[in-house]
């Protein structure tokens, strides 16, 4: 479980293809807290550290996480948004993220407004109806919320802290990035849909 708060930004190393999975190595600043096992959100999706040399943190990234994610396309040099799991007694500050990316999304625009950004990124329909105005969704791991829902598409305004602490300080429209819908709306879809 994790809050969608980017805790630090990550360089990727090598993403090396065995097979039809991955082997994902990142540069890591709090490499030397993690352990063998530990769970880690890379842009939103949740893995787990396989091996860990000085600041160089390995996962084996599944031939289902290729499919359903945007981690196939990272390469040596990109930035990711890196968060550790949340621990039971930490302040809750964006929304409940599991780290189980539902899809993928197009950053359509990112444009200044004063001093924030606004960023409209693609909703494929299975996550389009799982949201609404307001409400909360992770885009690249990061906890946003919904300024404007439109017809295939979201709206979210970006604090500065936000833009200047996360990857989308290196984005641009054409981007591909990670969508997870809010676990509770999925949660009442699929009640409702019994």
């Amino acid at each position: 479980m994790f809050t969608g708060l980017v805790e630090a930004l990550g360089m990727v190393v090598f993403l090396e293809e065995k097979g039809e999975q991955a082997r994902l190595c990142i540069t890591i600043p709090f490499s030397g807290e993690l352990a063998l096992g530990d769970s880690v959100a890379v842009n939103g999706c949740c893995l787990t550290v396989a091996e860990i040399s000085g600041t160089d943190t390995s996962f084996d990234v599944l031939a289902q996480t290729l499919r359903v994610t945007s981690l196939g396309k990272l390469a040596a040099g990109s930035v990711v948004n890196l968060e550790r799991a949340l621990r039971v007694g930490d302040r809750l500050g964006g929304h409940f993220v599991q780290g189980h990316v539902d899809g993928t999304g197009v950053i359509l625009s990112l444009e200044e407004d004063g001093q924030d950004h606004v960023v409209e990124v693609s909703l494929p329909a299975e996550i389009h109806r799982l949201c609404v105005d307001k409400g909360s969704i992770a885009i690249d791991g990061i906890s946003l919320t919904i300024a404007d829902l439109k017809s295939e598409s979201a709206v979210f305004w970006i604090t500065p802290h936000t833009f200047s602490h996360t990857n989308l300080r290196d984005a641009k429209a054409g981007d591909t990035v990670d969508l997870e819908a809010d676990m509770l709306a999925k949660h009442v879809a699929a009640l409702m849909g019994k």
